[in-house]
């Protein structure tokens, strides 16, 4: 698979994962869907990794960001958060496979749960 194409797999595949997150979110909480408190999340590129931020808008303009995950631009390895900077040292999903990709879509929850070792 040529480098261009792996990108925008990942890309396309992180896009996935953003929507089950949400998707998620209100699953839980359908009431809290159109409420100021809504939950939402952004790509951000790194040269290293993809940082997968979480939103949180409590209101009066106040946005609260946190990373949810990192994503490797090499490989498409999902890692949970250690800081704002890193990523924890074990894979929790290889979104480059199928099976895996679809363990994370199922998974998934706007918490981060899915993304602890079990």
């Amino acid at each position: 698979m040529k480098l261009a194409e792996k990108t925008q797999l990942i890309e396309e595949r992180i896009t996935g994962l953003i929507d089950a997150l949400e998707k998620n979110y209100r699953k839980q909480y359908p009431q809290r869907h159109e409420c100021p408190d809504y939950l939402s999340h952004e790509l951000v590129r790194g040269t290293k990794y993809y940082k997968v931020i979480q939103l949180t808008n409590s209101g009066a303009g106040r946005v609260g960001r946190s990373v949810h995950a990192f994503v490797s631009r090499e490989t498409g390895a999902v890692y949970k958060p250690a800081s704002w900077k890193a990523p924890a040292l074990h894979v929790r999903y290889q979104l480059l496979d199928d099976t895996s990709y679809e363990a994370c879509l199922h998974n998934a929850d706007w918490a981060g749960a899915y993304l602890y070792m079990r």
